[in-house]
């Protein structure tokens, strides 16, 4: 059992990764980080039709398995993936809202997607990381990142808002998203989501249920939901389609994790490398685990870095006190009701604003590591991976498919090693 070194507070004070604060503290700054990855660990699986009371505590429990994979070495909170949205509606059908009728065989692919990022773990222990540096340089890995977010593009933009008013409410929504980024400061612009959403979702109801408008939100559900019960669990169902369609995922995941551990490493100025097969197995265990439930896939999270960056605090006794606060949420069926309320305009517009955000994080990961784009080989990679992925080029094999996602992430790392091989 990890023994955290106990430090005082006090102004500008780091406190390392086996280090922590007197426990009031720690209890605080832990709840923060769920705080934090609230938006974007509930946003995820309503984009996919999950249950996000499901979602909300696999992240918890998924936090604590990647916590023990690590030996508590590495400061991280798991959380709902992005990757898998595309993914699952392709293999559901999902229309966009209340739950995913057909959420069992999405479960399937999600648990084998869990059992080939786990394998990759199990590998890089046994043989180092310089292989995966080389299969994803910062070429592929920032190309197949800004695909995710294109990819996307289309679901709010032809799905969710079907009348006039309802893309005038998308608009509003990430003006609102906007302003809060720009003109506040400090907890507020860190959850500028979640404050852009909530401030959206009162003008809709002043439009919707004061004035007429559009669809009332019916708050009947929140009412009648209890305080306390058990979320809805469902059972995977394995399907080959859907297995072709996420088995590929695992490689997206790869990617966020290992940008995930060089960030933690940066911040702390320790040596994460050591820990990158545990974080990759802790992170495969954590969605399998979760997909065998009714969850979504997780992975590790940027906002959770973004608040250690703010304060400075790294423990990782903070994500143990966030792994238990969201198994009590998770727990809280009037949670999960009132974020089924959620107007679909509103979500739409907070889905441009988060699927836009993803393309420009893979766009980032290119300038941070001064990817040169003179280069013809890079110009290559890059420019046919977001074609493929924004086009969602499918490929066929047999019965299976492969779109997308999928196409471009096989794509980038296949075509940047032929052209590599070609230019040496």
């Amino acid at each position: 059992m990890l023994a955290w070194k106990v430090k005082q507070p006090a102004d500008g004070v780091v406190v390392a990764p086996d280090e922590r604060l007197p426990w009031p503290q720690t209890i605080a700054l832990g709840i923060q980080h769920v705080v934090a990855m609230f938006g974007s660990t509930v946003l995820g699986p309503l984009l996919m039709g999950f249950d996000p009371n499901v979602a909300v505590l696999m992240g918890g429990v998924g936090t604590l398995i990647f916590f023990g994979a690590t030996g508590g070495k590495v400061p991280s909170y798991v959380g709902s993936s992005f990757a898998f949205i595309s993914v699952v509606i392709a293999a559901t059908g999902y229309a966009g809202q209340g739950l995913n009728a057909n959420i069992a065989v999405a479960l399937g692919g999600i648990v084998v997607c869990g059992a080939v990022y786990a394998l990759i773990g199990l590998t890089v222990m046994a043989t180092g990381t310089g292989w995966i540096e080389r299969l994803m340089p910062p070429l592929v890995t920032g190309s197949v990142v800004a695909v995710i977010g294109l990819n996307l593009a289309s679901i709010p933009v032809k799905n969710m808002a079907p009348t006039s008013f309802d893309a005038w409410i998308e608009v509003v929504t990430f003006f609102a998203i906007g302003l809060v980024a720009v003109f506040t400061s400090g907890m507020t612009r860190r959850l500028l989501v979640l404050v852009g959403l909530i401030v959206a979702s009162l003008i809709y109801a002043v439009l919707a249920n004061g004035l007429g408008w559009g669809k009332p939100i019916d708050l009947q559900l929140i009412e009648s939901a209890a305080w306390l019960g058990a979320p809805h669990f469902v059972a995977p169902l394995f399907d080959g389609r859907a297995i072709a369609l996420m088995a590929p995922v695992a490689l997206i995941l790869v990617a966020e994790n290992l940008g995930h551990l060089k960030a933690v490493g940066a911040m702390t100025g320790r040596n994460m490398d050591p820990y990158v097969g545990r974080a990759f197995l802790g992170d495969g265990v954590a969605t399998m685990v979760s997909g065998s439930v009714g969850g979504t896939g997780v992975t590790t999270y940027a906002e959770n870095i973004g608040v250690m960056a703010a304060t400075r605090i790294y423990s990782t006794a903070l994500f143990v006190v966030a792994a238990l606060f969201a198994i009590v949420l998770g727990f809280s069926p009037k949670f999960g009701a009132l974020i089924h309320t959620i107007p679909l305009p509103v979500m739409g517009g907070v889905s441009i604003v988060i699927f836009g955000l993803i393309a420009v994080a893979g766009a980032r990961i290119w300038v941070d590591n001064k990817v040169d784009f003179t280069d013809s080989r890079n110009m290559i990679v890059a420019a046919v991976t977001l074609v493929l992925g924004t086009g969602d080029f499918t490929l066929k094999f047999g019965g299976f498919a492969m779109a997308g996602i999928g196409t471009a992430t096989f794509g980038a790392i296949l075509l940047n090693a032929v052209l590599s091989a070609g230019e040496k």
